[in-house]
């Protein structure tokens, strides 16, 4: 018995020790899901990435930008799942070089433009053809995201349309996105600038002077894919939370309409 026992008492101990231990995981952790996405999106997204950990215990990375930025990034090879761009033609840009899934690819949202002043502003403007907006700017400029960025793109097209472009072309302060244009009428270093209405929303320190009308520029829209490089089964998974009713709720709030899926 005193041999016995030791080797029944080295048995025991063992038993406990697999029982106690940490069982292992019979399936990976969900790798995270790396979202680049339009810098215009970033407090919905934010709202929606907590909502699909929730549900899928899958965390969400998000890179927010110009959608122009994101979608070269990409073509240099940086490690994205899903994309979601503020307007088709990066979205062709990336899909014309072979980088998204095509079948993946949807039309998932629309937007309007705001022209915004401070919110500490009496500014008065009727948004219309030929208004008065280089005088309303007086010696301030106009803030726009820059070019190549959609809001800026969309904002040129817009008051081009209106008959206004040429007198203010001269005053603008250009923004590397449009939440940084955004930035530039919320700290009053600007008189006015023009972002999309969901951002106006967001941000207390501006208020919307008038929309500029949806038919003066062409249409707003945000397509999604995902990345044709990724491995990741999250990326799917990922895009489909993004038609949920949680999601689609979610949109809806923040000012967004959401488009019907094809």
């Amino acid at each position: 018995m005193i041999l016995i026992r030791p080797r029944r008492t080295l048995l025991v101990a063992l038993a406990v020790l697999v029982l106690t231990a940490p069982i292992a995981a019979t399936a990976a952790e969900p790798a995270p899901v790396t979202v680049f996405a339009a810098a215009s999106l970033k407090n919905v997204m934010d709202d929606i990435g907590k909502a699909y950990t929730a549900r899928t215990h899958a965390p969400v990375r998000f890179s927010y930008g110009a959608s122009s930025a994101l979608a070269r990034q990409i073509e240099q090879g940086a490690p994205a799942d899903v994309f979601i761009s503020a307007d088709s033609q990066w979205m062709d840009y990336v899909g014309q070089r072979g980088l998204i899934a095509p079948a993946s690819r949807r039309d998932l949202l629309t937007n309007h433009l705001a022209l915004i002043a401070p919110a500490f502003s009496d500014t008065r403007l009727r948004v219309a053809k030929g208004m008065p907006i280089a005088a309303a700017l007086g010696a301030g400029r106009l803030a726009v995201a820059g070019p190549d960025v959609p809001a800026g793109k969309y904002a040129q097209a817009s008051l081009t349309t209106l008959g206004v472009w040429d007198s203010v072309k001269d005053k603008l302060a250009r923004a590397e996105n449009v939440r940084a244009a955004l930035a530039f009428v919320a700290r009053g270093e600007t008189p006015l600038g023009v972002v999309y209405d969901t951002d106006a929303k967001v941000e207390p320190d501006v208020r919307v002077v008038g929309l500029l009308p949806d038919d003066s520029h062409p249409p707003i829209v945000y397509p999604t894919a995902a990345i044709a490089a990724s491995t990741n089964p999250g990326a799917r998974a990922f895009l489909g939370f993004l038609d949920a009713p949680q999601a689609t709720a979610l949109f809806r709030r923040y000012g967004f309409v959401v488009l019907p899926k094809r």
